[in-house]
């Protein structure tokens, strides 16, 4: 029933679909028909639910082991666990592609169901085509270059299987989860094309897209740290970032679709910035579709990268330009008629996010220098230069420290124009925590700049929720009545502290991970090693089989005068298909640090076998990961207040007379 060739023409007749619906809706503005203009929602569903078939056919093809498809062939395996079969469907190029074309045609479909009474129909009908333009440059990409349904003959009796590092749960939900927030801020992109377009943005717009770009950055959010936290305890190294260029690739669009989320907001409440936010949904999706062609065209090389074709690099170039070059080419005709006249005072909210603003893309500028400067100048000049993490940090901290400094200041000003002496009414508490804080953990932190990012993280986490307290007039009045002003509180507002608050999580983590221990011991069994003030001791190593490999288990005790604090087991897994060993790494997360060990090589000295063992001990390791989960958490309150979704009031330029009439 779901056959590859089922599937194949799914995906063409998507592609059919998808370039009907970039192209009708505009023929139907512009020649004021609208039959076409209407077309183009309908055409949204048609879209989506091809492809719907075509991704359903794919897993089919994989769950029944169908290795006359040369993608299931070379991606999977008879012995290969259900979970990893239906994932690894995406862990490929031609699967990701396909998995990308789908949820644009999602976002489409989303798009046409929520606006239906929201959305104006011009604007909505010009949104959903500028969707399907992109989704047939992506769908032509999989039809032509990437497709996922080449047969093969001879069919082979089984598959090569998946590489064996992308055999975990982590990496099976973080391409989905992170192509989501790449997909997603097409949607903001397609907002500003269409403002662009018709000539005009207002508060209405400015509403429209902060939801999309709050949903956008709240999936980006939790890809990234799916992806980091993968790299934490698959790779084995220890670490939680090796600003790996497609990490480096994954944040460059989260940092300028964080500006993003904050320039909608200024345009929705004071109707202004409109230039600014513009300028950033384009600059954003343009990174999301940079980041796809450094990773597919092998000019990066990266451990996550896993095609190497120069003819899907020329192709994803080509729309890369087509994309990038005709948006900022409108944009460069059609921005002056969005200027505004809006003023407000240097100390004033929107001043600080405009300050904020210009720090992100700052940052967001470095990352691309440093991420891009190698391939280049081994292209020029055919000297291979490393760019890594001395380089990152002695840039991005210094300019990462004022933008922290300001994130827990902006919330506490108000619109337009703020008094200097209220804003220190305000503050002199939380500069005073803060400046007991610095006094305790200046003993507990080496180096400077670890000791000014945890001053830093501790001043976004306390004015945030100092913030809050002072709205809901906490001690100062019957908790009580605080209680019931935290209830009529926006949670726009809620979810946007909350947010800053797991910034400031998230940071103290990375401070406290900048003094990890590690240590590389040889162990024999029942042997014991003091390190990081615990006694770590070797109790048992055995070999057991596993669903697809053979593992050999070792035991790891850890304990502090006597009593047991982790129980560890590192193992070392062989897959016999590959003829691949791998590290599988034990972690004992606790709330102040994690216990980390890896299982290296074993080698026999006088009849006793002496294991090779990798020993960590990452203070609040755990509290990187639990920021991210507290920032997404944020915006997904911000994104449920009701305001956001409330209808807006917007003018056509056609009245709702004339388009009747049409």
């Amino acid at each position: 029933m779901f056959s590859p060739e089922l599937g194949h023409y799914a995906l063409a007749l998507a592609c059919v679909i998808a370039a009907v619906q970039g192209v009708f809706p505009f023929i139907g503005l512009y020649f004021r028909n609208l039959s076409l203009i209407n077309l183009a929602p309908r055409l949204a569903y048609g879209q989506c639910i091809a492809l719907t078939v075509s991704f359903i056919c794919l897993i089919y093809a994989a769950v029944t082991n169908d290795f006359s498809v040369r993608n299931i062939a070379m991606n999977s395996a008879v012995s290969k666990p259900l979970l990893y079969k239906i994932t690894g469907v995406w862990g490929n190029h031609e699967g990701s592609i396909l998995l990308w074309a789908f949820i644009l045609s999602l976002c489409g479909a989303v798009v046409s169901i929520f606006g239906r009474h929201s959305l104006p129909t011009l604007l909505k009908a010009r949104v959903v085509a500028v969707l399907g333009l992109i989704a047939t440059g992506f769908e032509l990409f999989c039809l032509t270059t990437s497709n996922p349904f080449t047969r093969l003959f001879p069919a082979p009796w089984d598959g090569q299987g998946m590489n064996p590092l992308l055999q975990d749960p982590g990496l099976a939900f973080h391409p989905p989860i992170l192509y989501t927030g790449y997909v997603g801020f097409a949607v903001p992109f397609a907002f500003a094309i269409a403002a662009l377009l018709e000539g005009r943005v207002d508060t209405a717009w400015g509403r429209w897209v902060r939801p999309w770009a709050i949903t956008a950055w709240c999936f980006l959010t939790c890809g990234i740290a799916a992806g980091s936290w993968w790299s934490y305890y698959v790779l084995g190294w220890g670490g939680y970032w090796f600003w790996d260029p497609v990490e480096n690739a994954s944040l460059i669009p989260w940092l300028t679709g964080t500006a993003l989320v904050h320039s909608a907001v200024v345009v929705e409440k004071r109707n202004t910035l409109k230039i600014w936010t513009i300028l950033l949904a384009i600059a954003t999706f343009s990174f999301s579709l940079s980041g796809t062609f450094l990773v597919r065209s092998g000019i990066l090389n990266s451990v996550h990268a896993f095609a190497n074709d120069p003819a899907r690099g020329i192709f994803i170039l080509g729309l890369l330009g087509a994309v990038i070059g005709s948006s900022l080419l409108l944009f460069a005709c059609r921005a002056p008629l969005l200027t505004d006249n809006t003023f407000f005072a240097p100390l004033s909210r929107e001043t600080l996010l405009i300050f904020n603003n210009i720090i992100l893309c700052s940052l967001c500028a470095v990352v691309l220098t440093g991420t891009l400067y190698p391939p280049f100048m081994a292209l020029l000049t055919g000297h291979v230069i490393s760019v890594g993490k001395p380089f990152f940090d002695a840039t991005t901290i210094p300019l990462a420290l004022p933008l922290f400094m300001t994130m827990g200041v902006a919330p506490m000003l108000p619109w337009k124009r703020a008094q200097l002496w209220t804003l220190l009414n305000k503050l002199w508490f939380s500069i005073g925590l803060t400046s007991i804080a610095a006094f305790i953990i200046i003993r507990r932190l080496y180096g400077v700049l670890p000791f000014l990012c945890a001053i830093a993280a501790l001043w976004v986490i306390i004015t945030s929720v100092s913030d809050l307290a002072q709205r809901i007039a906490l001690f100062r009045v019957a908790f009580r009545i605080s209680l019931t002003r935290a209830r009529a509180l926006p949670r726009a507002i809620i979810g946007s502290a909350i947010a800053h608050v797991g910034v400031g999580i998230a940071v103290l983590g990375l401070s406290a991970m900048s003094q990890a221990q590690h240590l590389i011991v040889e162990m024999p069994i029942g042997s014991t090693k003091h390190f990081a003030g615990y006694d770590w001791t070797l109790t048992d190593v055995e070999e057991k089989p596993g669903p697809n490999y053979t593992a050999l288990i070792a035991t790891l005790d850890v304990r502090s005068h006597g009593k047991q604090i982790a129980l560890l087991h590192p193992a070392r897994r062989h897959f016999n298909l590959q003829n691949q060993t791998i590290t599988h790494v034990s972690i004992a997360p606790r709330l102040l640090a994690d216990f980390y060990s890896v299982l290296g090589e074993q080698h026999d000295v006088t009849h006793n076998t002496i294991y090779v063992l990798r020993l960590h001990y990452n203070p609040l390791a755990s509290w990187i990961w639990l920021g991210a989960i507290v920032m997404t958490f944020g915006g997904a309150l911000a994104f449920s207040d009701r305001r956001t979704h409330t209808r807006a009031i917007y003018h056509q330029n056609i009245s709702p007379p004339m388009i009747e009439a049409l």
